[in-house]
């Protein structure tokens, strides 16, 4: 078991005290239980796809696609004409 120094600023110190009132915990299982919940969120977060980032956008209709992806060649050709329009 290691021990550790660990210096906590007033507002971490009151949330402490807080914690303690609320759970009857002593500071070290406070601080434990803690850690371990963070150590869920990290993991959470690392599950993370880069799909799931984009899933949450909201792009509306067709995103910001000038024409449907199986029409490639006719949205590339409608782009090109409006910016040399210009």
């Amino acid at each position: 078991m290691a021990i550790r120094t660990v210096r906590l600023d007033d507002e971490a110190e009151a949330t402490l005290r807080q914690i303690r009132q609320a759970t009857g915990l002593p500071i070290s299982e406070a601080l434990k239980q803690g850690l371990c919940s963070l150590k869920q969120q990290v993991r959470d977060a690392s599950k993370q796809r880069p799909y799931d980032l984009y899933e949450r956008l909201d792009l509306g209709p067709g995103g910001y696609a000038s024409a449907p992806s199986t029409e490639t060649r006719r949205g590339v050709t409608s782009a090109l004409r409006k910016k040399l329009r210009k």
